[in-house]
């Protein structure tokens, strides 16, 4: 007797999905997003620090204010960092403020960060400066450099300009910089009458020729 099958419905299950799901996926989303703003922060910040960088490492530029007109001179900070140091921090403390340009020598240079107009002086309130050069940085026209005793000596405050390249200076005297801007002042001042008291050549002005003030700025 064979037996009867009985028609059983079988009832399948469906998956039973979490509750929590969309939670999750919730909390996923907002992770996300947090993420992609953290990140972008980042790259904005670093950008930021970039740009900061090169302008920092943009050499520092000096403007000589004088009753004759404005100098502005690039300082290699870059090549010959401790004389620009030096000079900087004089500048910065308003020592070259009301002196003069005391020495003028036809074709080659003026020179000052000595006498005032009335004749006083002022020595550097720092040490001496290691004599130092560098072989990119000459004595173009137009170029700053250490005036002092004697070659290969450093110097403290006192600085000349080139009136024309002096190309016979390099090695022995310590250029830092050079005129950007105000090539005509530079050549106004150079041109001053004067007279032939320094017995290393040129002499004094015949009138004042006086620094207001040097500033530093970096571009």
């Amino acid at each position: 007797m064979v037996a009867k099958t009985k028609n059983v419905n079988r009832k399948r299950s469906r998956p039973v999905e979490p509750k929590n799901s969309f939670l999750n996926f919730k909390i996923i989303g907002i992770i996300a997003i947090i993420a992609i703003i953290i990140i972008s922060v980042y790259f904005i910040f670093i950008s930021f620090d970039s740009n900061d960088s090169d302008n920092n490492d943009q050499n520092p530029i000096a403007i000589i204010d004088t009753n004759k007109g404005i100098i502005q001179l690039e300082l290699f900070e870059d090549k010959v960092p401790n004389t620009c140091e030096n000079f900087i921090k004089l500048a910065n403390d308003g020592f070259y403020d009301g002196m003069n340009f005391y020495r003028i020598s036809d074709n080659f240079m003026i020179q000052a960060g000595r006498f005032f107009p009335d004749g006083s002086e002022s020595q550097s309130p720092y040490e001496n400066i290691e004599f130092e050069i560098h072989e990119d940085v000459k004595h173009v026209d137009g170029a700053i450099s250490m005036a002092s005793t004697g070659a290969g000596v450093g110097g403290s405050a006192e600085f000349f300009i080139c009136d024309g390249e002096q190309s016979f200076l390099d090695g022995n005297y310590a250029p830092f910089g050079v005129v950007s801007e105000g090539f005509d002042v530079l050549r106004d001042i150079a041109d001053d009458p004067h007279d032939n008291s320094n017995p290393a050549g040129g002499g004094r002005p015949l009138e004042d020729i006086i620094i207001n003030s040097i500033t530093i700025e970096y571009q």
